[in-house]
């Protein structure tokens, strides 16, 4: 749910920091994803403290300052205008100008406008600043209950079936989970290309986040993907998320194959060590089938 707090509060908690008084260069500042209690102390900071803001929606960003009683001169800058306005900026920028670039919510350059101006700046010798905060795709992993110690974010994936299974198809193979943006419209057919594709893996669909009717619903692929065709479209900006690929035990035909290839290599230890490494087995065991297979097939 969104809230606010008076001017006169953030006033005290940023300490009377004048305008101006933040170092020279571009700062990458993270906002509210739907809860405006989300916003860092250092971002009112900044926000208050450099020449200009750069916002993608300047009504957005005024709603969000106002909340703060943080005085800033906005500006728009999209994708749109990007082009025609970054000569001027990064002139600016050269010059000891000090730039926020927000977007109208979370990170900006997660699915969002403003890579070029970054990487145009660094490419001038701009100092970058990133000023962490909210991020949707980090609040949907920590959410999901999916595995959180590799992760791939692969944006949003293309709204027609054909293009977007071709795009899945690519990512079949990667060891991690997947985190996609979606619209609530094309959901339910993208759980069920994510499905067709990949299998009936564990997933989740996070939206609404930091919001009021915040919600994760878990369940596989297909059973997501049935819901959600039943249900309707849900509201809100989504999250979706999937597990990665669930483990194939090797069988016992599976560890022999592999043995002779290692041990027409290598030694018989450094082949089993190979191999139990490669296929997640005790290396104590896969040694001891090696020295069987070694005794069956008899010397070369």
């Amino acid at each position: 749910m969104s809230e606010s707090i008076g001017a006169e509060s953030i006033g005290a908690l940023r300490g009377g920091q004048p305008p101006g008084a933040v170092a020279p260069g571009l700062y990458v500042v993270s906002t509210p994803i739907g809860n405006l209690r989300d916003i860092t102390l250092r971002a009112l900071d900044i926000l208050g403290g450099v020449e200009e803001v750069l916002a993608e929606d300047t009504r957005v960003a005024s709603k969000l300052l106002s909340a703060y009683g943080v005085r800033a001169r906005l500006s728009p800058y999209h994708d749109h205008n990007g082009a025609e306005r970054r000569p001027a900026l990064l002139k600016r920028l050269e010059e000891g100008g000090q730039i926020a670039l927000i977007s109208d919510a979370g990170t900006p350059l997660v699915s969002d406008p403003g890579w070029k101006l970054v990487h145009e700046a660094l490419e001038h010798g701009i100092r970058v600043f990133p000023v962490p905060g909210a991020s949707a795709l980090l609040a949907g992993l920590v959410a999901s209950g999916l595995p959180s110690d590799r992760f791939l974010f692969a944006g949003f994936l293309p709204p027609k079936s054909a293009a977007r299974r071709t795009e899945i198809e690519t990512l079949k193979q990667v060891p991690a989970t997947l985190v996609f943006y979606e619209s609530g419209p094309r959901l339910a057919e993208a759980l069920a290309d994510l499905a067709a594709v990949l299998g009936d893996r564990d997933a989740a669909v996070a939206r609404e986040l930091t919001k009021l009717f915040e919600e994760t619903r878990r369940g596989t692929l297909a059973g997501l993907a049935a819901h959600y065709h039943e249900a309707g479209p849900p509201r809100g900006e989504i999250v979706l998320l999937v597990g990665p690929p669930k483990e194939v035990a090797a069988t016992p035909a599976d560890i022999d194959a592999a043995l002779r290839v290692a041990l027409s290599e290598m030694a018989t230890k450094a082949a089993a060590s190979s191999v139990a490494e490669a296929l997640g087995l005790a290396k104590r065991d896969v040694y001891q089938r090696a020295l069987q297979l070694k005794a069956a097939d008899g010397p070369p």
